[in-house]
């Protein structure tokens, strides 16, 4: 099946988010058909801030990697990491050319302002000309931003422009979502929020694709705070893969998931 088409399997493509090869092989490993990358985690992972077109480098290198995965990878550029529309063309060109599915692209910058509508029209119409396989998923910031503005137009103009899909991350509540819902043409994509709907409700609302975000990263930072202060305080220590486990997430061909942590064959 391909990316696209996961889309419209009748239930919200659930899309975990990784920052590194392991994490994404591990999620792989568990039968995740599709994996994104989160652009803070690749950020705060090579000691650089999120949202400020810092990571145009790691993100490309990281790509690399997780292409050579069984499964669908879509990639977060942030704003495009260029203004230019040709070079934004040319990254999706690049991305495309080493196997990744689709890209994010966002419009909110690091001034806390929303780029130009018509600008951002311009980078998706330029990433669609240089990748027409590209799945292009446009984000605006509307909620993300509290900028006060309606998303609607946004999500209008962005698939007009020809975006594959659209995402409005931080919307407050079920009647956001199926406003935004009911006014694309194309599939829309929300963030999971803990506190919001769960998955079956947003497939009810008419949402086709829900992102963890960085919410993995940063529970495997939480998970790291705890263990070590579980070591020295004499706590109890959270079960863990074993090093064999994660060994053989880098072995070629790997496919079967390893087994779960506490399991009997993983030390605890």
């Amino acid at each position: 099946m391909s990316f696209a088409e996961l889309h419209h399997t009748g239930k919200p493509l659930l899309l975990p988010n990784a920052w590194d090869h392991a994490s994404a092989a591990v999620l792989v490993a568990e039968g995740f058909p599709a994996i994104g990358t989160t652009s803070l985690g690749v950020a705060a992972a090579a000691g650089l801030p999120d949202g400020t077109g810092a990571t145009r480098d790691e993100t490309l290198a990281l790509a690399r990697r997780l292409t050579r995965l069984p499964c669908h990878i879509t990639v977060d550029i942030e704003g495009g990491f260029y203004d230019d529309p040709a070079e934004v063309a040319a990254l999706g060109a690049e991305l495309a050319a080493l196997g990744v599915a689709g890209v994010n692209l966002e419009d909110g910058r690091d001034n806390g302002r929303l780029a130009d509508p018509a600008h951002q029209q311009e980078l998706i119409a330029a990433l669609k000309a240089a990748a027409p396989g590209l799945f292009v998923n446009a984000r605006t910031d509307t909620h993300w931003l509290a900028t006060g503005e309606d998303p609607v137009a946004r999500v209008r103009a962005y698939q007009e422009a020809g975006a594959d899909g659209v995402f409005v991350p931080g919307l407050p509540d079920e009647a956001s979502i199926a406003a935004v819902v009911a006014a694309a043409d194309v599939p829309v994509n929300v963030l999971f929020s803990p506190s919001g709907p769960s998955l079956d409700r947003l497939g009810e609302l008419g949402v086709r694709r829900v992102s963890l975000g960085s919410l993995l990263f940063r529970a495997a930072l939480e998970a790291v705070v705890r263990t070590a202060h579980a070591v020295a305080t004499g706590g109890e220590i959270p079960p863990v893969p074993a090093y064999a486990d994660v060994q053989a997430l880098s072995s070629p061909g790997t496919t079967a998931a390893p087994p779960r942590p506490g399991s009997p064959a993983t030390p605890r």
